[in-house]
């Protein structure tokens, strides 16, 4: 970037000097930041894993504050200065830990503070009394600030903020609370406020700038990429012996014998899994082999305690641990020096995401990132192969940013009615100024102003609902319960409630989902944090166990385990099976593969980029259509129904539905006229919408949808802490109001709002509809297979697992593998 413009010269000794101590030289884009920061200007900084954006941003809001005060170290600014916003409360304590010591070793006296769900009381009514320089904090404890009546005050002297980590933000309710916080400080700030967000690599970093500073913004939005090449080597983990009818789930572990060496050969190592439940499945099998790992293990993830996670993070931050078994809790940005080695076990799903965990490792200037791959079944080499060709080309995901949110809006609104209250006119364009309520309307503002004070059309006549009070053009709170209430609902991260677990004897482990518990009976045995627990009773919310000398056990189950295979991968993943059918094997996995490849090829085919693969198999349990898109499962579950109800017109037929990330399967027992149904235009755009909404239930799966939008927007109220309400009174009663509404207020917005998220988030309807427009430009292959193929295999036995019991299914899925085996040979 050409820096003439810049009027001022700025002295940058105290920085070049710290770097030099350290054995450390600033990057150029590190330079670039501190002069745009200086001169006033905001953006977004775009930098890989462990290059020192933190100090880019940090060192420049310092020495702004330090010229300001002519060199002072010792004189604290007045208020809050810098709002240094991170998406993980887990993230706080380290970002704290890096600011302070840029300040400690210069002499600087400022209070740096957290303030997440975790911040004592005493601390939170501390920090109101006498604002920090510099405040750490999550979106959700900064709403939380809105509420309070000094936030006018609190904000009045702020200069900067910070977002860390803002492509995770992005394209969830979290990002638009962090975006309509901007708009409030913006305006309640007496500086000019600089905004810069901290963001890796994603596909749209000019559309995520616009986000964060809003559309509106007077001057054009910056970015700053570094252009440092991180080296990434990314090596699968091959089986000795790879199966040419592959099922998902059965290899991962078996792989363990080779992954032992390079664990036992690394420093210390991170092993990602996709799930909580895998990664308690993964500690435990890995402590059975290698019991002399015990003290020096550990395991990291959501559901476990949040002072033993911290455990973790300082015991890894010291390199006292050897192995940690984590989710995606460890994802972001702390810095773990002593970390050599990433192993991830199954398909990340996303390029992004996989990078990230890579990044993991080499968390320094100038690191070697070393990822392994573990695919879980054979196929997922394919995925191995495409990882490392978008590593190599620079591939990455776009984030989807979300608009009009009125659950969020009208959280928003209350909780400013119930700090100092607000200002219609100057709020309305504070919101119209952000980029989620850009194209909000005056009719849907004024509707939420009225669902806020008097509950809308349909609960007018229930004074619960009317929550604020509308005093000329001021809107506010003064019921001290709807105040309290409110305070602890803020946030719209939502999810089934939880149970703690604590031994009888005391001691807490983290919490479990309730519907988990539900199946359980006094005296079951489960595996929680790393140990087999004996369930003793439930007790006000509280599941009390003891120590379980059994070895076995079930593993706990959370919502949204899995996760969807992104578009970007998915088109790399079809473009490797087109080289495959070319006879071009360029990489190991795909190597590896061929023999797989080479059978699909003979019994079937290997669908390319200008074709769809459709295979009809007969079997003594039915009819089989299996469909190829190479879409991941999100897209297949709705893809799928949509074809069996299109079906079901032209003959009525019941279907069992199977599906994986490579294509999906309909099971009847009756003959299935695919061939009809392909010469009637089976995969037109005609009339999708209206089919996709009768299809799936677009009314149940609404009112699910509900019980979230529901929750946030504050028509339910999840109860006071260690007093939650249980799910099934949370969902009967959010399924009370959907009825409520869908029959005397059919036009209600947040009603409409849930129907809208089912279609564009839960289901990605544009994408389905991108999908589609691809296949009516390819040609169809219909197969007519005697038998199944490698590529059909997987889908049918997943189908198998979901109606058998773990031993039965196993036993039955290795014989049919002999049975094809025995078939080619």
């Amino acid at each position: 970037m050409n820096l003439r413009f810049l009027e001022k010269k700025f002295d940058y000794k105290l920085a070049y000097k710290w770097f030099e101590k350290r054995n450390w030289k600033p990057f150029p884009f590190q330079k670039e930041t501190w002069d745009l920061f200086l001169s006033g200007q905001s953006g977004l900084l775009n930098a890989p894993t462990g290059s020192g954006k933190t100090y880019a941003l940090w060192i420049a809001s310092v020495l702004e504050l330090l010229e300001k005060q002519e060199f002072n170290k010792n004189k604290t600014p007045e208020g809050l200065k810098i709002i240094w916003i991170t998406p993980l409360r887990a993230l706080a304590k380290d970002i704290q830990k890096a600011l302070k010591l840029f300040c400690e070793d210069h002499g600087i006296k400022w209070q740096i503070s957290i303030r997440t769900g975790d911040t004592p009381t005493d601390e939170r009514v501390k920090q109101l009394r006498k604002a920090p320089t510099c405040l750490i904090t999550t979106p959700e404890s900064l709403h939380i600030l809105f509420s309070q009546k000094q936030s006018v005050s609190f904000f009045e002297n702020t200069t900067a903020i910070i977002v860390d980590e803002w492509h995770e933000l992005m394209g969830t309710k979290r990002g638009v609370q962090t975006e309509l916080a901007i708009s409030r400080i913006k305006n309640l700030s007496k500086n000019k406020l600089k905004i810069w967000g901290i963001s890796a690599t994603i596909g749209n970093l000019e559309e995520a700038v616009e986000v964060m500073l809003g559309p509106n913004y007077k001057e054009k939005p910056i970015i700053i990429r570094a252009q440092i090449q991180k080296k990434t080597a990314i090596v699968s983990i091959i089986p000795e012996i790879i199966d040419r009818f592959p099922w998902a789930g059965h290899l991962g572990i078996k792989l363990l014998p080779q992954i032992l060496p390079i664990i036992e050969k690394s420093k210390t190592t991170l092993v990602f899994t996709n799930t909580r439940s895998q990664t308690e499945i993964w500690y435990r099998e890995i402590l059975n082999k290698k019991p002399e790992y015990a003290g020096l293990m550990a395991m990291h993830h959501g559901s476990i305690d949040n002072h033993i996670r911290a455990w973790v993070e300082d015991a890894l931050s010291e390199g006292k641990l050897k192995l940690v078994v984590c989710t995606s809790s460890l994802d972001l940005g702390v810095d773990f020096s002593p970390v050599e080695t990433i192993i991830q076990v199954g398909g990340p799903k996303g390029i992004s995401r996989f990078l990230q965990r890579a990044g993991r490792s080499g968390h320094q200037p100038g690191g070697l990132s070393q990822i392994y791959f573990v695919p879980t079944h054979s196929l997922e080499l394919v995925e191995g192969a495409a990882l490392r060709t978008a590593e190599r080309s620079g591939i990455h995901e776009n984030r989807k940013p979300i608009l009009n949110s009125l659950d969020v809006l009208v959280q928003y609104l209350v909780t400013l009615s119930v700090g100092n209250g607000f200002d219609e006119k100057e709020i309305w364009e504070e919101v119209k100024n952000t980029f989620a309520y850009k194209d909000l309307t005056k009719q849907e503002w004024n509707w939420t102003l009225e669902f806020i004070t008097s509950g809308g059309r349909s609960l007018e006549n229930y004074s619960e609902y009317s929550k604020v009070n509308k005093t000329s053009e001021n809107f506010t709170v003064t019921n001290k319960r709807i105040i309290t209430r409110h305070r602890l609902s803020i946030g719209t991260i939502v999810g089934d409630p939880v149970l703690n677990v604590r031994f009888t004897t005391g001691g807490y482990l983290g919490t479990i989902e309730e519907s988990f518990i539900s199946s359980l009976n006094i005296g079951d045995v489960f595996w929680f944090s790393g140990r087999a627990l004996e369930f003793i009773r439930l007790k006000d919310l509280t599941v009390f166990v003891t120590k379980s000398k059994k070895k076995g056990g079930r593993i706990p189950s959370w919502g949204g385990g899995r996760l969807p295979l992104s578009s970007q991968l998915a088109n790399l993943i079809r473009q490797k099976l087109e080289n495959a059918k070319h006879g071009i094997y360029e990489e190991i996995e795909m190597i590896k593969l061929k023999p797989t490849l080479d059978l699909q090829q003979k019994w079937s085919e290997i669908p390319d980029n200008s074709s769809l693969l459709i295979e009809k198999t007969i079997s003594k349990d039915g009819c089989h259509i299996f469909v190829f898109p190479f879409e991941g499962r999100a897209v297949h579950e709705i893809l799928s129904a949509l074809i069996a109800f299109r079906i079901s017109r032209i003959k009525p037929i019941t279907f069992s539905i199977a599906m994986n990330d490579y294509g999906f399967e309909l099971l009847s027992d009756q003959e299935i006229p695919i061939e009809d149904a392909l010469e009637l235009d089976l995969f037109s755009l005609k009339n999708i919408m209206e089919d996709v909404e009768e299809c799936i239930n677009n009314v149940g799966l609404a009112k699910m949808k509900f019980r979230d939008i529901a929750t946030i927007s504050g028509l339910i109220f999840k109860g006071y802490p260690g007093k939650f309400v249980s799910n099934k009174h949370l969902q009967s009663s959010s399924s009370l109001l959907f009825d409520v509404f869908h029959q005397y207020d059919p036009e209600n917005l947040l009603l409409r709002q849930a129907k809208e998220e089912v279609i564009t988030l839960q289901l990605d309807y544009q994408r389905l509809v991108d999908a589609l427009k691809r296949i009516n430009m390819q040609k169809i292959i219909l197969k007519n297979t005697h038998k199944f193929t490698p590529f059909a295999f997987p889908i049918m036995a997943d189908r198998l697992r979901q109606k058998m019991t773990s031993e039965n299914v196993y036993d039955r899925i290795l014989r049919l593998q002999q049975q094809l085996e025995s078939l080619d040979n």
